[in-house]
């Protein structure tokens, strides 16, 4: 499909919560899971486990969540596994937000973009995760082609790990912080879109009131991708006490939760049926 023949990221993925609930189901195989399965941890053991996944839940969640470094581990054979997780997205109708959390300057930048934003690309995806650390201004290569082509951005905005805190809620030059930044600059490229922008945060969902603290805004007409629920402790008081009156935009994100439930394929679907229940309760979409 053509960038003109397809529709924004962010319609995209309102319809998929809409019809599979807002459930995201992470893609991380780290070499623990692939034992836990029976796996050998290497390329062929890789394979297994990302397309068992696949075979599972393609179809029936809104979207999947490969981690990038847990392929690119295996070197080229591996990153040629994450090329066959993202076509067999595409085969299915099942969007892949690619996690790699990129972030350069310049034609880097620009380099980055076409290898995960731009149609031909084997890395293709629907929504790619950025960091915006070097400024928000350096993503614009990523912005400018996924809004071109159709696909969308998750960009690093209040995050769950403890380190987090010594950037994100830094003061700027006219006191706010900037994580606060970094969302008033999401919001204002999702102005007018409808249902919502195709350019989203990475708000963890174990964060309790840093957004409060931070004077950060997550009303940002964009979809909020939220690693933490599940596994990692967050339910549904937890994601009421981080997202308020922004919950309905959020992408729950759920890796080790669903991911235990393997190898067999019917389990695996199962608990992901359930967590995308769950998700659509806790977020208020039932």
């Amino acid at each position: 499909m053509s960038a003109g023949e397809r529709a924004p990221f962010g319609a995209r993925l309102a319809a998929a919560m809409d019809a599979h609930g807002p459930l995201c189901v992470g893609i991380d195989p780290h070499a623990t899971l692939l034992s836990q399965w029976g796996l050998s941890d290497d390329a062929e053991g890789l394979r297994r486990f990302a397309l068992t996944v696949m075979e599972a839940v393609a179809g029936r969640v809104a979207a999947v969540k490969p981690q990038a470094a847990f392929f690119e581990r295996h070197g080229s054979r591996g990153v040629a596994v994450l090329e066959e997780v993202v076509a067999a997205g595409r085969e299915t109708g099942t969007l892949v937000v690619l996690d790699a959390k990129r972030g350069d300057i310049g034609s880097t930048m620009e380099a980055y973009a076409e290898a995960f934003l731009r149609d031909g690309s084997p890395l293709a995806a629907d929504a790619l995760t950025v960091s915006p650390y070097l400024g928000f201004g350096s993503l614009d290569p990523a912005v400018d082609l996924a809004l071109s082509s159709g696909r969308g951005l998750f960009v690093l905005c209040l995050t769950s790990n403890k380190e987090g805190h010594e950037v994100q809620h830094a003061r700027t030059t006219d006191d706010g912080t900037v994580a606060a930044l970094m969302a008033a600059r999401a919001a204002a490229l999702n102005a007018d879109a409808a249902p919502m922008g195709s350019i989203g945060l990475v708000v963890g969902a174990t964060i309790g009131d840093a957004a409060a603290r931070t004077g950060t805004d997550l009303a940002v007409n964009g979809p909020l991708l939220a690693p933490g629920v599940g596994a990692q402790g967050a339910g549904a008081a937890e994601l009421a006490a981080v997202f308020g009156a922004a919950r309905r935009q959020v992408l729950a994100s759920s890796s080790r939760g669903v991911l235990q439930a393997g190898p067999d394929v019917a389990a695996l679907r199962s608990t992901a049926r359930a967590a995308a229940d769950e998700a659509r309760v806790a977020l208020g979409r039932d």
